[in-house]
């Protein structure tokens, strides 16, 4: 609604309402979970070993719906090694007899870029890259829908271009030799589509004790918004107070000491105890900082929420009195660096284009065309990707379970990697390796390294977290309430956005409200009360215990109860659910609320980094910073070192 009333809804909660009635019946679900899922029934290889999901002849990975992103047959093999039971009962071998220049384990980005450097440092270079996955590209994947004739592109993983000009040398090279010109977002990316839609607030019955939409967060004058809020008197007041009143609550330290005593202050914490906000004003903040963070704001130091900002558009309050702005923290750029840019750097399918140009590069013929813009578009070949001809080769489906040095006296004779493929234990030469997987998982690979430095890249859990992409026949319920996304605290997704409007070469994203769209749905399965690392853990067990149907309910309940009071029906509407499950998301970033200040030189992304003789490592977990530019760098520091060991 335009004029910001809430919208009169009268759902029936999640255990009330039917199978039926969310379309859990309909017959594109049930395809689309078999499609997402067959792979673990391919578990049955030779010795009970996965088959890999390669099995699955002529399907397009892009285009497979369902439970994405990390499959169960992905990680089989990986989860075996990291319990040790996997060389006490290993697969047949199959020697391949094959021998390369190089071998990069990790076909995300950071993989893609070290192929890319090396052949640019050795021309003549033979390069292996092996992934786990069906799809190259790591997090930066993408998801395609077809509804009706309508093709819908969506990112899988990493999201966008951040700050480009901010980039390195290194970072902003590549870009412009794949291609990339990112000041053409601003023609492309639409930042008036939405311009008259706003930011929603569902309140959900479980925690707020009934189910209400409202719109205009951040918009409407806050006392009038949260009149509308099923919350209590106190919280309202507490809320408005927080947002409007301009308060140092720290008037008694200097700047400095303010910073460092929200260094080491959640956000929560600060909130009641340093502001003195209710504790019932919690349930509304508590999932903020769920998206850049991957965890609650009781996980979270003050200091990270007044200098990361909120990625949509409504500031994290309780600082704009404070004076904090006297010293350059972890992302405030010195003044001399180019000023802060729109978040407008976003292929269709996110920085899943930025992969595909990369494989582009290196595979000729894998994805027609020569642009930025008519890369979007392209079908990649998949069977051109591991042909014999190839200088470099994208080997999919592959598991590296070992990489270590044929002699561990003389590293001069190079690098013997094992892998799993189709039920059986493959090993290929090489002259060096770059680890470009998850480092806690190179850490297990690379059974030579030194205890301290296998140590070390264990440290940083990935975040996980879980991008849910769900196309629907029209978006014309979000245009009807007057919103383009949806804030949902206490909800399963408590984030819901309309996809980015993007249009660029001949995509064309949905223009108006009949068009059909897919909507961006977040959870991070976070645990709030526990270290953020600890969060991070007991959120993987439970990303790999839910199975996809439980997912899909939740999608169907949530967007009922959010959207039925302006027409929406789940089991009219969707016409089809990805979900892309990252046990493995964001790379861990230090914070200052729980790790050390270490020297320079000394953090753990520091010391597990290190090359050790023909084995160098790369990744964005190398720099501690879950973005598309440090894992590019890290590519090249990795090949830097091997180039200055290998002829």
């Amino acid at each position: 609604m335009r004029n910001g009333a809430p919208a009169a809804l009268t759902p029936r909660t999640m255990a009330e309402r039917s199978d039926r009635d969310l379309g859990m019946h309909r017959r594109i679900a049930r395809r689309d979970f078999l499609d997402g899922v067959a792979f673990t029934a391919l578990a049955a290889g030779a010795g009970g070993w996965p088959a890999g999901a390669e099995a699955a002849a002529g399907s397009y990975p892009p285009a497979l719906t369902g439970l994405r992103g990390e499959y169960d047959a992905a990680y089989a093999v990986a989860h075996r090694l990291r319990d040790r039971t996997f060389w006490t009962e290993p697969p047949p071998l199959k020697a391949t007899g094959e021998h390369y220049d190089l071998v990069v384990v990790g076909g995300g980005i950071s993989g893609l870029s070290a192929a890319y450097f090396y052949r640019q440092q050795f021309p003549s270079a033979r390069v292996l890259v092996l992934d786990n996955h069906d799809d190259f590209g790591g997090h930066a994947r993408r998801n395609e829908f077809r509804v009706g004739n309508r093709l819908l592109l969506s990112n899988a993983g990493t999201q966008s271009i951040e700050s480009p000009a901010k980039y390195s040398p290194v970072a902003k090279r590549l870009l412009a030799e794949l291609g990339v010109v990112p000041k053409r977002f601003y023609t492309y990316y639409d930042r008036r589509r939405y311009a008259a839609l706003g930011t929603g607030v569902f309140f959900n019955k479980e925690t707020f004790g009934s189910d209400r939409f409202v719109a205009g967060m951040g918009t409407r004058p806050w006392p009038e918004f949260l009149a509308d809020a099923p919350l209590s008197e106190v919280a309202k007041a507490d809320i408005a107070r927080i947002y409007t009143q301009q308060v140092d609550y720290l008037p008694h330290l200097t700047t400095p000491q303010k910073r460092a005593l929200l260094a080491k202050t959640s956000y929560a914490d600060f909130l009641t105890k340093v502001a003195g906000l209710s504790p019932d004003v919690l349930p509304f903040f508590q999932p903020r900082t769920n998206d850049l963070y991957g965890v609650g704001i009781d996980a979270v130091s003050a200091l990270d929420t007044f200098e990361g900002g909120d990625d949509y558009g409504v500031p994290f309050p309780g600082f704009q009195g404070m004076a904090l702005e006297g010293a350059a923290g972890k992302w405030q750029a010195p003044r001399e660096e180019p000023v802060e840019e729109p978040y407008i750097f976003h292929f269709p399918d996110g920085n899943a284009s930025i992969s595909r140009l990369l494989v582009r590069k290196l595979v000729p013929g894998s994805v027609p065309g020569s642009t930025m813009e008519d890369v979007v578009t392209a079908r990649a070949d998949y069977s051109v990707l591991d042909l014999p001809g190839n200088a470099a080769r994208i080997r999919l489906a592959s598991t590296a379970v070992r990489a270590r040095h044929v002699d561990p006296h003389d590293h001069t004779r190079g690098v013997e990697v094992a892998y799993v493929r189709s039920g059986a234990l493959e090993t290929v030469r090489a002259n060096a390796c770059v680890l470009a997987c998850w480092n806690g998982v190179a850490s297990y690979i690379a059974p030579e390294l030194p205890s301290s430095q296998r140590e070390a890249l264990r440290y940083g859990t990935k975040v996980p977290l879980v991008y849910t992409h769900v196309a629907i026949r029209n978006w014309r319920p979000f245009a009807q309430l007057g919103v383009h996304q949806i804030s949902a605290p206490g909800s399963y997704h408590p984030w819901t956005a309309l996809d980015f409007p993007v249009d660029i070469g001949t995509y064309r994203s949905p223009h108006v409200p009949d068009d059909p769209m897919v909507l961006f749905m977040l959870r991070t399965p976070c645990r709030p009360g526990l270290p953020a690392r600890d969060q991070q853990r007991a959120g993987r067990a439970e990303l790999y215990a839910t199975p996809f149907a439980v997912i899909e309910r939740n999608v169907r309940d949530q967007l009922a109860r959010m959207l039925g009071g302006a027409g929406f029906d789940p089991a009219r509407d969707i016409a089809a659910i990805t979900v892309n499950r990252w046990a493995h998301g964001y790379a861990y970033e230090y914070a200052t609320l729980w790790d050390p200040d270490w020297p320079a030189g000394r953090s753990p992304a520091e010391l597990g980094r290190k090359r050790f003789g023909r084995i160098a490592i790369a990744n964005s977990d190398a720099a501690a910073s879950a973005y598309t530019d440090a894992a590019i760098d890290q590519a090249h520091r990795a090949v830097a070192e091997l180039a200055a060991v290998t002829p």
